[in-house]
């Protein structure tokens, strides 16, 4: 029986994280926040007659309930005592499309009609359209009302809900017309990414990884080596998870992941808004990216999203600072290498951009069109254009936008290069360091990884393959990594052979190395229940990995094919045997990874090796000796007792101090042969009459018999060209 009553129930509200801006804590990061958000409206916020939500027709579908419960559940216990303000939702079609003056119009209009004054606020639930254009009618409404950001993608939280920036696009552009108009709240629900699609996630992370770039090393390192986990956590984290995270206590591993990660890029701005609200310096550097990012955006938009074009911009832009001799190469590689981890494009002609826009729009992506949209960019001073200069990965060569000259952006724009005579060149030495050898970095990672203590490994290739490699051991506890040196030295601190299975399968991509090498690893991983997957691209599952999978089979470990017969994917069962040792016979007739995969993990087996290479002629005797001298340099000395039987005895590897990357032996063979043909002299330091790989031979073999000076030590290789025309056929 009802006394006439009405009961309210209990408000559940989230604990939260707050940050800083322009002097307020007014963004607020947390789980389930419809129920604090609104306590804390009507609590802290100057009272409103009247409050209006803007957002669009898919998100109406997702939460505007919930947000009408919230509201009036909120009120019942902040302010009971008084007559409930009025609630009004106005939804919108979705899409760039409504982000224009007439959209904006239209929604004066209505609010008029509805008689809204003065003491309105709007709240703006969405991405970044809906952001970009509530805010744009906020300022101007009766001359500017109050209004609050609940950013509902990953994109709008860690960019255009902080700062302030409202606008509408217009045919000359995006978000060329607009106002600075700061929101009293953001409120940042974490909660609601549990609906975004995984290329929405994608789009977000362009920023979460430009912030990161511009500003904070330690906060890249963690988004370069967590991609996986940061994926998980955006994706996977909050299904079918109730309100969990609504507290502390509750809050998951993958949502504490989470917070972090979004608070972190959050913080960066609030800070740079505090310090410049107005963009006249600072500011700027948070368009890392976006000139010429934009102007991609300008010929693509709408089938490729804003993230996607500013990912293609971090690294041509990257590449510019490289140019002007400010970036380490090893940094431009280390930023393309983490924005492909987490599914984004890094050049104009990349595949996803080809899929997502189609080859005849890809073809408009003309460097002077380009640079024609460049040329009305807002960070463009008269007809001087500016970019943000990395010096860098978390440090930027100026705390604003430097001057760049039109030249050097065009070159760096363009797809092709006009190759013309060269000129007489000086009689200066050039000394060229090219990159470092993907076989020795594929080496190299896994025997420190295995081993014990820290290796400083210096010239390591940046490239899918080795961050593969990398990504797969730290899923598997092998080893904690850090980068020293600008990103120049990569330390990894082995943990001994101690293994675990990873949370995940492990995606290889078409990491043919990787994948080889860790069919045999993963069989080390200590546990007694469970399996490892192992898989890849398309590509890769059409590789052949039958000689080694029968070798690791013949010696205790259990393997099975999940598609086709002979090919990834693999699930390896952790049985708690590992590697038996013993007699292994293994048919290295088709590569020589195979062989390479077992020597490299035989030490951590329960008895010696003895590998026994079967059937038709080895292929790439080089590399197989290559592997052997590289396991000696980390302390295990393989013993070859015939023509194709080797003794590996157990144990751990010692992992060296410093180990340097030899650089690719096939790569160095251009700027030497560059001096042979035009008279000159170069040098590549690294690569001498000591190194692991064949073509190390080039300058000694080809270049001294057709007439060259060629000295060459243990550790380099110069080569002097004969005066031109004197160059010997061989």
């Amino acid at each position: 029986m009802s006394d006439g009553t009405q009961t309210t129930r209990a408000l559940q509200l989230a604990e939260v994280e707050r940050i800083s801006i322009l002097g307020s804590e007014s963004i607020v990061c947390g789980f389930h926040l419809a129920d604090y958000m609104w306590a804390d409206i009507f609590a802290n916020l100057a009272p409103a007659s009247t409050y209006v939500l803007i957002t669009d027709s898919n998100l109406a579908a997702l939460y505007a309930d919930t947000q009408r419960e919230a509201f009036a559940a909120a009120w019942a216990h902040c302010r009971a005592d008084a007559a409930a303000p009025r609630l009004l939702v106005h939804v919108l079609a979705p899409g760039e499309t409504s982000k224009s003056r007439a959209t904006k119009g239209a929604i004066e209009d209505w609010m008029l009609a509805s008689k809204c004054t003065r003491d309105t606020l709007v709240v703006a639930l969405g991405g970044g359209v809906i952001g970009d254009l509530v805010g744009f009618v906020a300022a101007t409404f009766m001359r500017g009302v109050p209004f609050v950001q609940v950013p509902t993608s990953l994109l709008a939280m860690v960019d255009s809900s902080i700062g302030g920036k409202t606008a509408v696009d217009t045919p000359a552009g995006k978000n060329l017309i607009g106002s600075f108009w700061q929101p009293k709240r953001i409120f940042m629900d974490m909660a609601v990414l549990s609906t975004l699609p995984a290329r929405e996630f994608s789009n977000g992370m362009a920023e979460v990884v430009k912030t990161a770039a511009i500003w904070a090393a330690d906060e890249f390192d963690v988004l370069e080596a967590g991609a996986a986990d940061i994926r998980a956590a955006v994706l996977e984290g909050q299904r079918g998870a109730g309100t969990a995270g609504l507290t502390i206590a509750s809050r998951s591993p993958a949502q504490t992941l989470l917070l972090r990660v979004i608070a972190a890029s959050a913080r960066v701005k609030a800070h740079v808004v505090t310090h410049d609200e107005r963009e006249s310096g600072m500011r700027g550097l948070l368009n890392f990216g976006h000139t010429i990012g934009h102007a991609i955006e300008a010929v693509l938009s709408p089938q490729v999203l804003h993230g996607e074009c500013v990912a293609v911009g971090c690294v041509l832009e990257a590449e510019v600072a490289r140019r002007m001799g400010h970036l380490r190469p090893e940094a431009v590689a280390r930023l393309a290498r983490c924005l492909r981890a987490y599914g984004l494009p890094t050049t104009m002609d990349d595949p996803l951009l080809r899929a997502r826009a189609g080859d005849a729009r890809l073809a408009e992506l003309r460097p002077q069109r380009l640079m024609d949209v460049m040329s009305v960019d807002k960070k463009t001073v008269g007809k001087q254009k500016r970019l943000v200069v990395l010096a860098r990965l978390g440090k930027t060569l100026e705390m604003q936008p430097t001057n760049v000259e039109d030249a050097l952006i065009a070159e760096v724009i363009s797809t092709g290069v006009r190759v013309l005579p060269a000129p007489e060149l000086s009689a200066a030495a050039a000394v060229v360091t090219p990159p470092g050898s993907k076989s020795i970095s594929n080496r190299a990672l896994l025997l420190a990884a295995l081993g014990r203590g820290a290796c400083r490994i210096r010239n390591l290739l940046h490239s899918d393959d080795t961050q593969v490699m990398l990504a797969a051991l730290q899923a598997m506890g092998a080893c904690d990594v850090a980068w020293e040196d600008d990103g120049a030295t990569l330390v990894v601190t082995g943990n001994g052979g101690q293994l675990r299975r990873p949370d995940a399968e492990l995606y290889l991509g078409n990491a043919g190395t990787a994948a080889r090498f860790l069919t045999t690893a993963v069989n080390l991983v200590d546990a007694c229940d469970g399996a490892t997957v192992l898989t890849g691209n398309a590509r890769m599952k059409q590789r052949p990995a039958g000689p080694l999978v029968d070798a690791l089979r013949a010696n205790g470990c259990d393997i099975e094919y999940c598609e086709s017969e002979g090919s990834l994917p693999l699930r390896v069962a952790h049985t708690g045997r590992g590697l038996s040792g013993g007699h292994v016979q293994l048919a290295a007739s088709v590569s020589s990874q195979y062989v390479s995969s077992i020597l490299l993990c035989a030490p951590y087996a329960r008895a010696p090796v003895r590998l026994e290479l079967v059937g038709d002629k080895v292929i790439s005797q080089p590399y197989i000796d290559m592997t052997i001298a590289m396991m000696a340099q980390f302390g295990c000395q393989v013993e070859r007792v015939a023509a194709n039987e080797y003794v590996i005895p157990t144990g751990a590897y010692a992992n060296p101090a410093e180990y340097e990357v030899e650089s690719d032996a096939s790569s160095a063979t251009y700027p030497l042969a560059f001096a042979a043909i035009t008279g000159s002299t170069c040098t590549v330091p690294n690569i001498g009459s000591a190194s692991l790989q064949g073509d190390a031979r080039f300058a000694v073999d080809v270049l001294r018999p057709m007439g060259c000076t060629v000295k060459q030590t243990a550790t380099s290789t110069t080569v002097t060209g004969p005066p031109r025309g004197q160059l010997r056929a061989l």
